[in-house]
């Protein structure tokens, strides 16, 4: 099964979600994440964050949600309330499509250890999330069931 994770400039949360699914999921679920606008370039901080929790951070680039067109992409999550409002391309039509909002720790201000909180705490989400959805089996289940799950997943954690 093929994830992509989008937010706007993929360069924080969207790239977090696709280093901790690939993580945790060893290779029972590919995931990607994009941008509708991306940056050019991953938070430093999410990349130290990832690595100091063990999680590689080989590959991670902020890219375009066009570079995954030709993609036959099962699920597309959402992460941030910009990316879910916003016009999907035109081969998102037939994908299942979830929005999983999750705050944005790379714009917080505050101390150093306010923000490894912050940043800790929206990896912990993301996690709790890849994990419940790996307990289940979304390979046999139609589309309209895997919309189903996704979107109650968002409503239990």
């Amino acid at each position: 099964m093929k994830i992509l994770f989008i937010c706007t400039h993929n360069r924080c949360r969207s790239i977090l979600s696709e280093a901790i699914t690939n993580h945790l999921s060893a290779g029972k679920i590919q995931a990607y994440s994009a941008g509708s606008q991306p940056v050019g370039e991953v938070h430093p901080l999410s990349l130290k964050y990832l690595a100091q929790q063990g999680i590689s951070i080989d590959g991670l680039i902020s890219q375009s949600w066009d570079d995954f067109a030709k993609e036959n992409i099962d699920i597309v999550v959402t992460v941030c309330d910009n990316a879910a409002n916003e016009v999907c391309p035109i081969w998102f039509n037939d994908t299942v499509k979830v929005h999983w909002g999750l705050p944005d720790p790379s714009k917080l201000e505050g101390s150093e250890e306010e923000i490894r909180e912050a940043f800790l705490q929206v990896m912990q989400t993301i996690t709790l999330r890849i994990n419940t959805l790996l307990a289940l089996d979304l390979e046999s289940k139609s589309k309209q069931q895997r919309q189903s799950i996704l979107n109650d997943l968002v409503q239990e954690k």
